[in-house]
């Protein structure tokens, strides 16, 4: 019992690569901190340019994120299921994820731009979205979604659905499993992908 015990953790040679990968992300941050000037730091928020900057990234953040919520809750219940169409809906939905970041900004401003796809429709009506507070939370929402849908799909398949075959052998309607059985369940992991969006979209500010 003892043998089994004393063998049953990891080898102590992964320490040294493990270490290696704190430290490379850590020493950075370490930089950062060295190289700030503290004192000059409480004053960047004071003023009226720093405080407008940050009010105007926490409402476009909130924003975001809750577009995700909104159609990121429905896209993850119908791309969690193993159909053939899901695998499909999975690769496109996790396009953004491996864009560059310029060819993200290229696709939306081709799209939603004054001579873009649809924006050029919508000006007919008067309707402008490029370089506007709308613009930001839609670049937000567009490389923070791939990241909320593709966490809380994980955590959605990984519990399985052992509950809502349950319920639907009970006669409970899909919309009732879905409301009283499989959102209940998908609580905590619908948290800390919230979380993981919010951090993206802040992250996508700039």
């Amino acid at each position: 019992m003892t043998n089994k015990h004393r063998h049953a953790g990891i080898p102590r040679w992964i320490a040294l690569p493990a270490a290696c990968a704190v430290l490379f992300l850590l020493v950075p941050f370490i930089a950062l901190l060295v190289r700030i000037d503290w004192v000059q730091f409480p004053h960047l928020f004071t003023q009226a340019l720093g405080s407008q900057a940050l009010a105007l990234s926490l409402r476009t953040c909130l924003a975001s994120t809750l577009a995700c919520i909104i159609v990121g809750v429905p896209l993850v219940c119908a791309r969690a299921r193993d159909v053939w169409w899901s695998r499909v809906l999975r690769s496109m939905v996790t396009l953004p994820m491996v864009l560059p970041p310029v060819v993200a900004g290229l696709a939306l401003l081709i799209t939603w731009g004054r001579r873009g796809l649809i924006g050029a429709y919508l000006q007919i009506f008067g309707i402008n979205i490029a370089f506007t507070t709308l613009a930001v939370i839609m670049a937000q929402t567009f490389v923070s979604l791939p990241f909320f849908v593709s966490s809380l799909e994980g955590a959605l398949r990984t519990r399985g659905f052992k509950e809502e075959r349950v319920a639907s052998a009970l006669g409970a309607s899909p919309s009732r499993t879905l409301w009283s059985v499989t959102l209940p369940l998908m609580i905590p992991a619908l948290v800390s992908s919230t979380a993981l969006a919010f951090s993206r979209a802040l992250g996508e500010f700039g």
